[in-house]
């Protein structure tokens, strides 16, 4: 049976056929209504019958039942040997099914049913023991068939009759009846002495035809045993009239008498001691009689009576002289023993469990155990290599008869009805495969603790019957051992065991189908060979005889069934790890795949992007095994043959496992799979593969436009908004922030093109292979505006190496342009799109996120069996989702501006691009620029760079400088330029083909060392183009002029003083200055108003040079002083400037920043007071030099320029001696004349004479010289103090409120006491200003002296 029902011995095996010309699905609608009889009640069971033949039939009050089952096909000849050894291993009854109409009759049914009967049945066969024809109407010819004929051996079912199926019922219960008095005749002739001598003569013996039967021994009576359960046995004998053991018809002509196996010495047990001889005609033992009678009451359903036998058979085999028999017998009680019990709990609805020490099972387990040991150890005599065959076929059905018993148990969850009805029918309930359809370990686990019985102790069970054994059995018999082993091994989960039996049962299809092929070539040969005219194949195909000349013509090849035999392969392939479907078969053009399997390609490029890790794969299996299983799935293919099966698995091999292949390897299914799809070719067909080799693009680069073509992008508002320096200068330090993270982000360039020109993008192909990876296009996948670009065709990648290519295209329209990636084609295979998305920060920061979560989960969880596999763990290894991609994925996308203008240099004034200059040196530079397009150029804007803007532009970026450095170097950025252009106008349009000249200013500067003229142009009015709406921003080109600029400097200014001219000789004067100063001295009124300029010129160069200092001061004259500066020599400027005095509103504000920068915190920690003595320094410098500038020119040429003082630095003295005072305080010392009169002191050499102990009066003039009422008090300071007398108090004299241009006096009375030195001083302060700051201050000295 193949379906290894573990009650199969007390099945009776019907054969259903079709007869006649019955469309296969009418046929298979009967035959269904047939098959759900699977029982039949013994009671219903017709008996009436006196003679031998009533020996198996029921009594008429039994309650026991009949179990029938329904093979697909009879049992082969070559196991006729088995007819006496297991009866219910062969069809013991035949029905046919036939459809009748007005054209075809019952006859016709009858002479057709006879004829199919004699073709299956084998010459010398005793089965079938019955067979009946069931003639079922047509219903579109009722009444028109004949069917109200009576002809024996056919029942005529007509179309009108109401239940069908009692009916059906009634017809097998009376077939049943005559298979039950076929057997009693069977049992009649062994039962015979004659008859028992050939059941004991072999190890599987038969019974011969009446003609071969020795007569000597058929008379006489030996006299067998009776039982009570059983009719007395008749010893008439062989010679009893009106018995006959089988059919007089002889086999078909297309049966083969003789099985064609391969003889092999057999493997189970020991070899044989004796040799079994013929022993007919001597007295033999009656074990194996009683046990045929057992299981023929067994087929008969009467258990008690086949338990009886069985016991008697077994009391004769324990001498061990047949331990074949002997374990057949073991078998048959266990049956019975099941029998029973399902007898007993028929009336359960859910399985039991026995929670006892001892499972209910166990005696049955137990005596199969010993019939298989029995079996095994069996000894076949060496020349009947057929016995090794039919051996090892009994020895395996008990295997899966044990196999059955504990799998029926553990699969309905204990011993109970349930598994009763697995056991006796294992088809007729579902039961099963709903327990098992969950194959997770939980639920496995929790079956076997229910059940009792454990997957392992079924899977040592069900291995027993794979062994060396399996060789001697039929090609058919070794089929459905495999393949009922594989299917328990599925069920109880052990993926791995099936796939290994998966693989012997391909072998074992594919020796078959080569078996096949070749008997059809022998019979396809002799047809042709003795064809003379007319020569064709069993197809139907003409066959040409190959000769000299001749033309071979392929035989049409039966491709049915090789999708089975490729699904099995894969299912045993993914197990171990080899994905043999990786590579799918393309669509056709109407949607559909050319082959069952093929995979949707669609939207496998926006799945590659999804995956969560393809970078990090994690390998599974043994590489050695999985390399051995390609080349058998391989070979399995050619044998079929399946080119383009052959082709997927070599090409899958390659997608999969090329870290692994060796070389040899990856160059064998390479020219493999190149080989079968060329004879798929070849032969008609052009089926197309998928993508194979990998993700070939690694990536897709816009190459840059030369400098010259490149677009800018600029807004509209520049063309209205006022032209600033400041913007170009100090672009770098315009943000108000000293970090601001949006700037960053938002910082990305874009990719601009201009509309018609050509553009370049470089691809990286990438092949990891050992061979040259094949080509036959790649083309540029786009969206957006139309780009036309021409593929790249037969191309060829070395292998391991990564291979660029260029792609030149041009954009028709202006818009946007997305390239998505490539669309490659492989050689043999379809064209495929693939994605290669741009990565920002966040998708590599999301990227990261996604790695890192798939490596936690891996490395928390451990994975056992086949829960390892990566395809497995990508489903069942992360706890939480991974991060979602936010957004779609963004790809290289370019803008499409409009067409634009091309302009060149023409000519330059400038000799190789470089000018030499002196410091402060300006020179002029004239370029002629060409359009050389066919636009005008209405936008002209120049632009300027060197060498010594970048490093003070980070400099300022850094933040590290003081408030004065940033001004200083701003200052430097925005009013020293290198490079400008100062006749912005002058040029406003450049038409087609036009020349102009620009005029580009350059000035000698300390540490430019070269510098670039940046020109920008466009053309911005585009009336004649319609754009809506209106764009924001327009495009311009940009043509730079590189400048090597080298600067000499020449001259250097040291030591910056100003100096009060009341402190100042005027001999020194003469000595240490020019004698240019000499002529401003007389313009000096009063020394108190002014200071004096001094300054030192250096000349570091070696040529004398002329330097002149101008002063350009409100309410004096313009002067300037000149000197020459020899070489190596150092100059003294002196020159006089006027006091001054600025505001406190514009001495009081901040140092500004000529930038936009705002929240520019101080890093300096000064108090208030040094902060505003530093703001007062910063403004009076700023005057100064606004007051004093400086100019050079060569002594002996015309080469002139300015002289930089910004590098000078003013100090407190100088500020106080530039700055004139708040308050004017006036000193004088008066003396009382002899006539009253007040008189001023003699004043000589800056000093006072006074006589000691004279009474004198100071007087102390304040005057008010600011612009607001100032309350103010005075204090004066004798030095030496002890020495003077005087009369009040000389601190904080009140002086009032004076109001401007006010004055006020005080006088002091004092007096000297002796003679000396004295000086007297006095300060103004204002009330409620800082503490230490004075308004005016003045001082006077004092000589004293007896002569005075």
């Amino acid at each position: 049976m193949n379906t290894h029902a573990f009650a199969a011995l007390a099945h009776i095996p019907i054969l259903v056929l079709p007869v006649g010309p019955i469309p296969r699905t009418v046929f298979e609608k009967y035959a269904a209504e047939i098959r759900t009889f699977d029982s039949i009640r013994l009671g219903d069971i017709p008996t009436g019958m006196k003679d031998e033949r009533a020996r198996f039939m029921p009594n008429p009050l039994s309650s026991g039942y009949l179990y029938l089952s329904y093979p697909s096909h009879p049992a082969p000849p070559r196991h006729m040997s088995l007819s006496l050894f297991r009866p219910s291993h062969f069809t013991l009854g035949i029905i046919g099914v036939a459809a009748c109409s007005s054209s075809y009759s019952l006859t016709s049914a009858l002479e057709q049913f006879d004829k199919t009967v004699l073709d299956i049945s084998p010459e010398g066969s005793t089965f079938p023991l019955a067979k009946v024809c069931f003639a079922f109407e047509d219903e579109e010819s009722a009444g028109s068939t004949g069917l109200g004929d009576t002809l024996p051996g056919i029942v005529s079912i007509p179309s009108v009759m109401g239940n069908k199926k009692l009916y059906i019922g009634t017809l097998l219960a009376d077939l049943c009846s005559h298979i039950l008095a076929e057997l009693g005749r069977v049992y009649h002739v062994l039962e015979s002495p004659i008859g028992n001598e050939y059941l004991n003569s072999a190890l599987f013996p038969t019974l011969p035809s009446p003609s071969e039967m020795p007569l000597s021994l058929s008379s006489g009576n030996l006299g067998y045993p009776s039982y009570s359960s059983q009719p007395e046995l008749d010893s008439s004998g062989l010679t009893t009239p009106g018995i006959q053991i089988k059919r007089s018809s002889t086999a078909g002509p297309g049966i083969s008498h003789t099985a064609s196996l391969i003889q092999r010495q057999s493997t189970l047990g020991s070899p044989a001691v004796r040799k079994r001889v013929s022993a007919v005609g001597a007295v033999s033992s009656h074990g194996r009689l009683y046990k045929v009678l057992g299981d023929f009451f067994l087929l008969a359903g009467r258990t008690e009576d086949a338990s009886l036998w069985y016991a008697e058979a077994i009391v004769l085999f324990k001498t061990g002289q047949d331990p074949v028999w002997h374990a057949s017998v073991l078998e048959g009680m266990a049956t019975v023993f099941v029998l029973d019990a399902w007898s007993a709990g028929q009336g359960l609805q859910s399985s039991v469990s026995n929670n006892s020490i001892k499972e209910p099972w166990a005696d049955i387990y137990e005596q199969l155990s010993q019939a298989i040991a029995l079996y095994h150890k069996a000894s076949v005599p060496s020349d009947l290599s057929q016995d090794h065959s039919l051996l090892a076929l009994t020895y395996c059905t008990a295997v899966m008869r044990q196999t059955s018993l504990l799998f029926c148990t553990w699969s309905t969850k204990g011993w109970g009805a349930l598994a009763f009805a697995s056991m006796l029918q294992p088809g007729s309930t579902s039961y099963t495969q709903r327990t098992t359809s969950d194959s997770s370990w939980t639920n496995l686990e929790r079956i076997s603790i229910v059940s009792g019985v454990s997957r392992s102790q079924i899977a040592n069970t069900v291995s027993q019957a794979h062994g060396p054994w399996l060789l001697h059995l039929g090609p058919h018999e070794r089929l459905t051992i495999l393949q009922s082993m594989a299917s328990i091994y599925s069920s109880l989960g052990y993926r791995r065991k099936e796939a290994f039996i998966l693989r012997e049962v391909i072998s074992c299809i594919m020796d078959l189908i080569v078996c096949g092929r070749g008997e059809n070539d022998l019979l396809r040969k002799s047809d042709v060979g003795s064809a003379s005219t007319d020569n064709r194949s069993e197809n139907g195909d003409e066959v040409s005889i190959v000769g000299k000349g001749a033309v071979g013509v392929r035989q049409n090849e039966i491709l049915e069934g090789n999708q089975s035999i490729l699904k099995l392969l894969v299912r045993a392939c993914k197990v171990l790890g080899v994905d043999l479907e990786a590579v799918g078969v393309a669509k056709t053009t109407d949607g559909t795949s050319s082959e069952v399997g093929g995979r949707d390609n669609g939207g496998s490029a926006v799945e590659d992007l999804e995956r969560p890790v393809d970078a990090a794969k994690e390998s599974f299996g043994w590489p050695e095994l999985q390399v051995g299983v390609i080349r058998e799935a391989i070979a399995v293919a050619e044998a079929l043959p399946d080119p383009l099966a052959v082709a997927r698995i070599s090409l899958s091999a390659l997608r999969t496992m090329h870290s692994v292949l060796a070389s040899s390897d990856q160059y064998h299914l390479y020219q493999t799979a190149g080989r079968a799809l060329a004879a798929m070719r070849r032969r008609g067909d052009a089926p197309a593969v998928e993508y194979w080799a990998g993700h070939p693009i690694m990536s897709i680069a816009l190459l840059p436009l030369a400098l010259h073509r490149m677009p800018i992008e600029n807004p509209f508002s520049i063309l209205t908004a006022k032209s600033s320096a400041t913007n170009s200068l100090l672009s770098g330090i315009t943000d108000p922030f000293l970090y601001n993270p949006r700037k960053t982000s938002g910082s990305q360039s874009k990719n601009l093109i201009v509309q018609g020109e050509p553009i370049e993008l470089t691809i990286t192909l990438r092949n990891p292979y050992v061979f040259d990876l094949e080509i036959q296009s790649i083309s540029l996948s786009t969206t957006g505006v139309e780009f036309e670009s021409s593929p790249v065709s037969a191309l060829v990648i070395p292998p391991n190496t990564l291979y660029p290519i260029t792609i030149i295209g041009t954009a028709k329209t202006q818009g946007t342009l997305v390239f998505r990636g490539c669309i490659v084609q492989a050689h043999w295979g379809a064209p495929r799109e693939f994605l290669l998305p741009v990565s920002t920060d966040v998708d590599q920061n999301l990227f990261a996120r996604r790695q890192s979560a798939v490596k936690c989960e891996s490395g928390r969880t451990k994975y056992w069996g086949l829960d390892s596999r990566p395809w497995e763990k990508d489903e069942r290894r992360l706890s939480t989702p991974l991060p979602s991609l936010k957004k779609p994925p963004q790809f290289l996308q370019c803008i499409v501006v409009p067409e634009q203008p091309l302009l060149r240099i023409r000519w330059t004034s400038l000799t190789h691009g470089a000018v030499m200059l002196y410091n402060g040196e300006e020179s002029t530079i004239r370029l002629t620029l060409e359009n050389i397009s066919a636009l005008p150029i209405d936008f002209l804007r120049l632009s300027f760079e060197d060498s010594t803007i970048g490093p003070a532009q980070e400099a300022l970026s850094e933040g590290g400088l003081s408030v004065f450095e940033t001004y200083e170097t701003e200052y430097d950025l925005l009013h020293r330029k290198a490079f400008s252009w100062r006749n912005e106008k002058e040029i406003t349009n450049i038409l087609p083909n036009q020349k102009v000249v620009l005029s580009v200013t350059c000035v000698g500067k300390v540490g430019c060392a070269h510098g670039t003229v940046h020109i920008a142009y466009s053309q911005v009015n585009r009336e004649h183009e319609e754009q809506v709406p209106t764009p924001e921003v327009f495009y311009t080109r940009q043509l730079s002029y590189p400048v090597t600029v080298t600067v000499y400097h020449m001259l250097e200014c040291h030591d910056l003083r100003l100096m009060p001219m009341v402190d100042v000789n005027y001999d020194d004067i003469g000595s240490r200055a020019c004698n240019s100063v000499i002529h401003l001295l007389p313009e000096v009124d009063d020394p108190t108003e002014w200071c004096l300029f001094a300054i030192d010129v250096r000349n570091t160069y070696g040529l004398p040079f002329e330097v002149t200092f101008e002063r350009e001061q409100a309410g004096t004259q313009n002067a300037a002083v000149s000197s020459t500066v020899p070489p190596g020599s150092m100059s003294c400027i002196m020159l006089p400037v006027k006091k001054f005095r600025l505001a406190d509103d514009q001495i009081s504000q901040p140092i500004p920043t000529l930038s936009d920068r705002q929240f520019v915190v101080g890093k300096s920690k000064l108090s208030i007071e040094e902060e505003q003595a530093q703001r007062e320094l910063f403004w009076y410098r700023e005057e100064l030099l606004k007051i004093v500038s400086a100019r050079w020119k060569e002594t002996n040429g015309d080469r002139n320029g300015y002289l930089s003082l910004r590098q000078q630095r003013l100090t407190l003295p100088m500020l106080k001696a530039l700055r004139t005072d708040m308050v004017q305080v006036d000193l004088t010392l008066i003396v009382d004349t002899p006539d009253s009169s007040p008189q001023e002191l003699d004043y000589s050499g800056g000093k006072y004479i006074a006589s000691p102990n004279e009474m004198l009066y100071l007087r102390v003039e304040v005057a008010n010289s600011s612009l607001s009422p100032l309350a103010m008090t005075l204090d004066l300071i004798f030095d030496p103090a002890e020495q003077v007398l005087w009369e009040g108090v000389l601190s904080n004299m009140a002086m009032g409120k004076l109001k401007p241009d006010e004055t006020k006096t005080v006088e002091v009375p004092l007096c000297f006491l002796c003679t000396g030195r004295f000086e007297i001083g006095a300060e103004v302060r204002i009330m409620g200003a800082m503490k230490n700051s004075r308004a005016g201050a003045s001082r006077i000295c004092i000589s004293v002296r007896e002569d005075g």
